[in-house]
């Protein structure tokens, strides 16, 4: 299969890209390099350290025997050099990456707000256009985010993209229709996914383009199998209070002997993945596209749910680190519930990578082995939801 991946420089598409590449796949990556120019807009370099691009794939190709393709192009904003690789290269599948992917950052400014919107919305809308314009048969794999769905799941189990709803109508039988799980975003960045679903049902219905949106929880773990073969291929580390997750500034945290910073009271459930997982995800995805005419097909991409400060408390155990409690710079409940439906990887063949068998090898593997390369000055999270928060005032008052 020829797959383009979009974003394939990025901390999701890196390891997709030589995972697909690795299985025999013709890959070709599309990158503007954008998440680079972040990192030094930023002054935070991941933990592990990046080479070019272009070390990366010699790199590659050194250790594999294979190559993978590099076009650079700016997907949100070159629709004509995106449509004409698309007219040059034929791919089976594009694998949608290329979207900026941190709710902080998406919040610290109106200029990111901004970005955000502008980035991401016009990425997802030039591909699904440039496809239909192609006249080509491409399925179309996005990754999405269970945080569409904010985080809260009204006593029920989140079901895979689709509800089934009973409507009542006065004086007449109720009518029963199939729709979105409703979506509650919690930061822009969010908003921008949930806007992508509404693009592809449209394209889906009105164009019968074949359309896979990944809902996928937040990934820990850093090694892939081919990331591991030369330290050239290594994966993006990010820890700062903007890219870095809640798993991997924990890990950091850990490993410099700096408390574990729990916002809030820690009582926020989160859904996990490991990086090995989500690139297996990816293959399946592509192994089972939905048909010509089918609407779009939503599987949740996760394995485990955690509560915050319960994934503190692990990584203590596991690392022997104190634990902070600090204001939460989110507006969001402080506590909250999150029961997900993740019945097709599984039915597909997933085998999950669980938080209790690899955390400590990610503590000594990647979080203590590069911690000279620590800014301390970056761990906290310095991004704030409300104009409140920024001015210092409570949320309540």
């Amino acid at each position: 299969m020829k797959v383009a991946i979009l974003g394939g420089d990025g901390f999701c598409g890196w390891p997709a890209a030589l995972y697909l590449s690795d299985q025999g796949h013709d890959v070709h990556i599309v990158d503007n390099l954008s998440r680079r120019a972040i990192d030094a807009e930023l002054e935070a370099e991941s933990l592990t350290p990046i080479r070019s691009i272009d070390e990366r794939l010699e790199a590659w190709k050194e250790v594999s025997g294979k190559t993978i393709g590099f076009h650079r192009i700016d997907v949100a904003h070159d629709y004509a050099a995106l449509l004409e690789f698309i007219n040059t290269e034929h791919p089976d599948a594009v694998v949608h990456f290329a979207e900026q992917r941190a709710a902080p950052y998406s919040m610290k400014s109106s200029r990111t707000k901004r970005y955000t919107v502008d980035n991401n919305i016009n990425a997802t809308h030039n591909l699904l256009a440039a496809v239909v314009e192609s006249g080509q048969d491409i399925h179309v794999a996005h990754l999405g985010t269970m945080g569409v769905y904010g985080y809260g799941t009204a006593g029920m189990e989140i079901p895979e993209g689709y509800l089934d709803v009973k409507v009542e109508v006065p004086g007449s039988e109720p009518v029963e229709q199939s729709i979105l799980y409703p979506s509650n975003p919690g930061s822009v960045y969010h908003m921008t996914k949930v806007l992508d679903q509404h693009l592809f049902a449209y394209y889906a219905k009105n164009d019968e383009l074949r359309i896979t949106d990944l809902h996928q929880g937040i990934i820990w773990g850093t090694h892939t199998e081919q990331t591991r073969r030369d330290e050239r291929l290594i994966n993006r580390f990010d820890y700062d209070g903007d890219y870095g997750t809640v798993l991997n500034r924990f890990l950091v945290q850990a490993g410099v002997g700096y408390p574990l910073t729990i916002h809030g009271t820690g009582g926020q459930t989160r859904a996990f993945i490991h990086i090995r997982d989500m690139v297996r995800c990816i293959e399946l995805a592509l192994n089972n596209p939905p048909q010509r005419g089918e609407r779009v097909k939503i599987i949740n991409q996760m394995t485990e749910t955690h509560r915050v400060r319960d994934l503190a408390e692990l990584v203590a155990k596991f690392s022997g680190a104190q634990v902070a409690y600090v204001p939460n710079p989110r507006k969001e409940s402080a506590e909250n519930e999150l029961h997900v439906s993740n019945d097709t990887f599984l039915r597909l063949g997933l085998e999950p990578t669980t938080l209790s068998e690899g955390l400590l090898q990610e503590v000594e593997d990647v979080a203590r082995k590069y911690c000279d390369r620590v800014d301390r000055s970056k761990i906290p999270a310095r991004s704030l939801w409300t104009a409140q928060q920024s001015a210092g005032v409570p949320e309540n008052e």
